[in-house]
């Protein structure tokens, strides 16, 4: 028995393009991977054999769970990734999570992060029908935590945070109720 391709929509704001992963945005990955941009993401990794799987850890959720992260890139230039963000629910996550990294510095600064996560965040709710999800943020992680707070988010201490790999503090930020901020 296969499982059928899910439809993956392409989602748009004022400036960019939330799109679904391509293979051609597996160098630009790889790049980020490596980089120490993805200190906070599992990175950075030791090379294209390790970002590979991951990247189709990423494309692969669409097909397992029907929904998954979206590439986001300007709309004058949508085939060159700037970053990923969307839903995101591994096993051992213990709740549905709204992710985001920013892949290069082109992809910093100009407020692309929030525009397309805020983006992504009404297509969980509208869309997937979510009622909550939250943000896994590495307490050292400054410019997260910002872009969470920026995007209304609290500190979630009751909630439960993913086990990790790494020795590192995971805090978990709450996104706002779906009537809040739709």
């Amino acid at each position: 028995m296969s499982t059928p391709l899910p439809h993956i929509p392409t989602l748009e704001t004022e400036r960019l393009i939330l799109r679904a992963p391509r293979m051609g945005d597996a160098l630009a990955w790889d790049d980020f991977m490596t980089s120490q941009r993805s200190e906070f993401v599992g990175g950075p990794n030791a090379g294209l054999h390790v970002s590979w799987r991951a990247f189709a850890h990423v494309a692969g959720q669409w097909m397992l769970r029907g929904y998954g992260s979206f590439i986001f890139a300007t709309k004058d230039d949508p085939d060159t990734p700037l970053g990923l963000t969307g839903p995101w629910h591994p096993l051992n996550w213990p709740e549905r999570e709204l992710g985001w990294t920013v892949w290069s510095e082109a992809g910093e600064g100009k407020g692309y992060a929030f525009e397309a996560a805020t983006r992504a965040r009404r297509y969980a709710y509208e869309d997937l029908g979510w009622d909550t999800a939250v943000s896994y943020v590495d307490d050292r992680n400054t410019r997260s935590i910002a872009l969470a707070e920026r995007m209304g988010c609290v500190l979630d201490p009751q909630a439960q945070a993913p086990v990790t790999d790494k020795d590192e503090t995971v805090l978990v930020f709450r996104h706002p109720a779906p009537e809040a901020v739709l």
